[in-house]
């Protein structure tokens, strides 16, 4: 590497001081979005390492590849299949092969990385996360940014110490209509909302029963499972009914329910809860899957205020006419927010007031890349995060404020009651049963920490 490129990563880990304060809301003093542009000049690109590339992260490979401002620079991931054939489809796009570095461990380690992409199994969204920001790198985490309270927890206090930038994927916050949607809600078009009604169906099969049977010789299994205690490979896990087993996954609800959670915790302006129940079960198929299937999920906020959501993971009946969306109530209408970049408002006699319609076409039903030109929008805000110190859409305070939500909801799927909820930081009160599913249990010497 030339003194000039070393010099420019020194540069850039050393301005990584700025960027704790995107996530809060500003730019540290002696620090300016100018001052960023005339570090990186016009020209840098920001080099990126992909962790987990099968699938949504195959999406977002490609999707970071075609901006101007970054090159894919490693592919990470355990399933060397996956991995070559991204490098394939990344090399179309920017012109250049991004080298394989199966252990994303080591990309951490190359100074001329930049950022990490965390698009891997939930139970490794945030202790790869954790490595990164200690590393110094920045990075773009897929939803949900934890398996469990106690990461988010830490994810936030990392970047306070370490001060990089860390945008959660939840792009709709970045998708213009959508913006524009929420502002008007904020503005009182249809009064004070009280109520965001949020829901996510579809029409899964059943994954059957595993059987135990060798790793296949594609597979790194051991580095998949990473931080998770170790249990055996079977062959319906991987790659992606691990969402349906607690020991990896988060079910629907932190599948799916994120995104349109985080949109009605957005849009009422709420941040922690006063309380949590919910409702389900497995009820479709005997099977493996052990995260409910079926499941109703109800948050209650101390500025008289509520937010539920329907998941539906093996029944797709549409609601509102969409498979996924959210609907808010509100003193003299609703505002109705689907799977697209549109929004519908009526007043209170069911009469349609105004309608945005949206200017592409979102396949909600897509595992990979629903809305891969809108979503660019919300890489390129990460981007410019990095280079120019603008404020994140979806940053990582905001980002486990949502994730939260849901998980509070699980845990209280799992308790089988009702939850009280400290509305200073969210935290479940008088209820250590509850309490011991706030964290898991890691892998000797995995342990996730800040």
């Amino acid at each position: 590497m030339s003194k000039k490129a070393e010099s420019r990563r020194d540069f850039i880990r050393k301005t990584v001081t700025g960027a704790a304060a995107l996530s809060f809301g500003g730019i540290l003093p002696g620090f300016s979005a100018s001052s960023y542009n005339r570090i990186l000049g016009a020209n840098e690109r920001i080099k990126i390492a992909s962790m987990g590339v099968n699938s949504r992260g195959l999406a977002l490979a490609n999707n970071f590849a075609a901006l101007k401002d970054c090159e894919i620079y490693n592919i990470c991931d355990v399933d060397s299949r996956a991995a070559q054939v991204c490098i394939d489809s990344v090399r179309k796009i920017q012109g250049t092969s991004p080298t394989a570095v199966p252990d994303f461990r080591k990309a951490l380690e190359d100074k001329d990385v930049d950022a990490l992409v965390v698009a891997a199994p939930d139970h490794w969204h945030a202790p790869a996360a954790l490595l990164a920001s200690a590393a110094g790198k920045h990075v773009y985490l897929e939803k949900p940014c934890s398996h469990n309270p106690h990461e988010g927890e830490l994810l936030m206090a990392a970047a306070l110490k370490y001060k990089n930038v860390i945008q959660m994927g939840n792009q709709r916050r970045s998708w213009p209509n959508v913006a524009k949607g929420i502002a008007e809600l904020h503005a009182g078009v249809i009064g004070r909302s009280y109520m965001a009604k949020t829901w996510y169906t579809n029409n899964r099969p059943s994954i059957g029963v595993g059987k135990n049977v060798p790793v296949p010789a594609w597979l790194n299994y051991d580095l998949w499972q990473g931080p998770a205690p170790r249990m055996a490979y079977k062959d319906n896990l991987i790659h992606y009914n691990w969402h349906w087993f607690w020991h990896w996954g988060t079910g629907e609800a932190l599948n799916n329910g994120t995104h349109m959670v985080d949109l009605a915790r957005w849009g009422l302006g709420v941040d922690y809860p006063t309380q949590v129940s919910s409702n389900g079960g497995r009820y479709r198929y005997q099977d493996d899957w052990e995260t409910p299937d079926t499941q109703v999920i109800n948050m209650e906020f101390g500025n008289n205020s509520m937010i539920t959501w329907e998941g539906r993971s093996c029944n797709p009946q549409a609601i509102e006419g969409a498979s996924v969306g959210v609907m808010f109530y509100g003193e003299n209408g609703s505002m109705l927010i689907t799977g697209g970049n549109a929004y519908t408002i009526f007043d209170l006699k069911n009469k349609i007031v105004k309608e945005v319609k949206a200017t592409s076409v979102v396949n909600t039903s897509s595992l990979t890349s629903p809305s891969q030109a809108l979503d660019a929008y919300h890489l390129q805000n990460f981007l410019d995060g990095i280079k120019d110190g603008k404020p994140l859409n979806a940053d990582i305070v905001s980002g486990h404020k949502s994730t939260l939500l849901v998980q509070l909801g699980n845990i209280a799927q799992r308790t089988g009651r009702a939850l009280d909820i400290d509305p200073s930081n969210g935290r479940i009160r008088n209820d250590k049963q509850a309490m011991k599913l706030w964290k898991r249990e890691y892998e000797k010497g995995w342990e996730p920490k800040v």
